[in-house]
């Protein structure tokens, strides 16, 4: 028995009854709404109609429910909504509460939104729970006034929204914005003389219909065209960034006073030069002059022929012969400008080669080709070409014989890492005739009619007697 008990405790402390098969029940909320949606206190229709609908299984307790309206500044509007259903059945299981709320004229303009005390069900159920706090859903895509009644006066609302945050240099704000990755405290601008500050990057805007503007109150050290300032002397700096008011939302201003610096400088650098390498024992690694830059920290130098060399760190390697160009430049910073750009040059000599070209010094046309051969002390492929292109062509290592002359056939061999490109050319001089075949004659056999006489005429250009005619078929 004692088990029995302490288990029937259990359930009835985590909201179950033993003697009901089924979990307890919240009422449900089907629906919160309100008509109009939007009033102007100008006119004389400032009543809002309200509605509730609640459901429960067992039935709804609560007979009138109060309805709170509550605005950005605090002030606040009620009125109670109370069932419809007369006489009232505590076990209706879909109960509507209804009101009318008549706004003051003389209220603030703004947003106000609703809430409902909760609605509890009918303890005939053998439990009493209730409803939350009630809120309408949704209604429309203004941001800041998307759920309340909009109470305005002469089209005005005069929303008080906080249409933009920032700056992000202000550290004291400890702002949470929407978009941390671009704004955040280390979103920086730099305020010395020659630099311009643009509103918006510094600036989360929130409203995505309103637009940023600046402002200089000391034009003398800043100066703004609307849109950004120029930081045009050192002293002090006041700018004031605003949105502008609309029919919707209240004028937003946000003031700054800065002190703008000396202008930012590009430091120089001091780079060494790099004696000429010969390209032995490639691949090799040599180290560099370390250049710092007054900006701060080491200056790692950059390749701009990475088919010859390859700067990494302090070093450079070389892969090939050529000339390697290696370029120096400091990133800008809060106080320097970039540095401009430095560029080393060195060469890296590669080993002469011979190449082995000896073709024949005469060819009969007849003949119609040659094939060439060429080899090249680095091993590397030895390409032809030949000129003029009249009297040879040249098909991979085939040279092509067309017509009596000079041709002059050259040898290469492109280089390799290690040797030098090199090219050896040879004069072949062509004799003979080039023979055109005799064209082959066909004959051919025609039928002409004159009348009803027919003829045959046969030949390699047949044309029929005079007064006939070709008969076409």
């Amino acid at each position: 028995m004692k088990i029995k008990s302490a288990l029937v405790a259990i359930l009835l402390m985590v909201g179950l009854n033993p003697g009901v098969a089924q979990a307890n029940e919240r009422p449900v909320v089907e629906s919160f709404s309100f008509t109009p949606s939007e009033i102007d206190l100008s006119t004389a229709k400032t009543s809002v109609a309200i509605e509730l609908v609640v459901s429960h299984p067992s039935g709804i307790e609560s007979t009138s429910t109060l309805v709170t309206l509550t605005n950005t500044q605090g002030h606040t509007l009620g009125t109670y909504l109370t069932r419809i259903d007369l006489p009232v059945n505590p076990s209706l299981s879909k109960v509507t509460f209804r009101g009318v709320l008549n706004v003051p004229l003389g209220v603030a303009p703004g947003v106000y939104n609703f809430s409902a005390e909760a609605v509890y069900n009918n303890p005939s159920a053998g439990y009493k729970y209730s409803t939350d706090v009630i809120s309408p859903k949704k209604i429309r895509n203004l941001i800041g006034a998307e759920y309340g009644l909009l109470v305005r006066n002469n089209g005005d609302l005069n929303l008080s929204y906080t249409t933009f945050l920032g700056p992000t240099h202000d550290r004291t704000l400890n702002a949470a914005y929407n978009d941390p990755a671009t704004y955040n405290t280390s979103n920086a601008p730099i305020f010395r003389v020659g630099e311009t500050y643009t509103p918006s990057k510094y600036y989360e805007l929130r409203v995505p219909s309103l637009a940023l503007s600046v402002s200089s109150a000391t034009p003398v050290t800043c100066s703004s065209d609307g849109k950004e300032l120029k930081f045009l002397k050192e002293g002090n700096c006041s700018f004031t960034v605003s949105t502008s008011k609309t029919s919707d939302y209240a004028a937003r201003t946000n003031t700054q006073n800065i002190t703008i610096t000396a202008a930012r400088v590009k430091p120089d650098l001091y780079v060494g030069s790099i004696p000429t390498q010969t390209a032995k024992d490639l691949p090799k690694k040599i180290q560099v002059t370390w250049v710092y830059g007054a900006a701060g920290g080491y200056v790692m130098p950059q390749t701009t022929t990475p088919t010859v060399c390859i700067a990494s760190g302090f070093f450079v390697n070389i892969i090939s012969g050529g000339t390697c160009t290696i370029t120096y430049q400091s990133e800008e910073t809060s106080s320097y400008l970039a540095s401009d750009l430095y560029k080393v040059s060195f060469e890296v000599t590669r080993d002469p080669q011979t190449i082995t070209f000896a073709p024949v010094k005469t060819a009969d046309i007849a003949t119609k080709s040659l094939t060439l051969t060429a080899t090249a002390s680095s091993g590397g492929g030895v390409t032809f070409a030949s000129t003029p292109t009249a009297n040879c062509t040249i098909s991979g290592s085939t040279l092509n014989l067309l017509k009596a002359g000079n041709c002059v056939v050259t040898a290469s061999q492109v280089g390799t890492s290690s040797f030098a490109p090199i090219t050896a050319s040879a004069i072949i001089e062509l004799k003979g005739t080039v023979v055109t075949p005799k064209p082959v004659l066909t004959k051919n056999t025609i039928v002409c009619v004159k009348g009803k006489t027919t003829k045959k005429v046969s030949g390699t250009n047949p044309k029929c007697p005079k007064g006939y005619k070709l008969k076409v078929n």
